[in-house]
């Protein structure tokens, strides 16, 4: 199960993917990787590595999974709405 609290610093990022610090600093810049700034330093949510793989925020998946758990409801509606109209 993810952790969606869990934080990185770009260093331990870059450890992780294998990359330079800075080079993880410029894909926070172009926002290939999301990141909150605090004060000077930055940290990277766990989610936000998943979105790089994906190309999915991991809330945005939730998100998803959640409308197509009810699309059958939505549809339902719509066919009611335009049978009235």
């Amino acid at each position: 199960m993810q952790d969606p609290q869990k934080v990185y610093t770009p260093e331990q990022v870059a450890e992780m993917l294998q990359l330079n610090k800075n080079t993880v600093y410029d894909l926070i810049g172009r926002g290939e990787i999301l990141a909150k700034k605090f004060g000077k330093v930055y940290r990277i949510p766990k989610s936000s590595l998943s979105f790089m793989f994906t190309g999915l925020d991991y809330d945005l998946y939730q998100a998803e999974q959640t409308d197509l758990a009810n699309l059958d409801k939505i549809n339902f509606e719509l066919k009611s709405v335009r049978e009235k109209a």
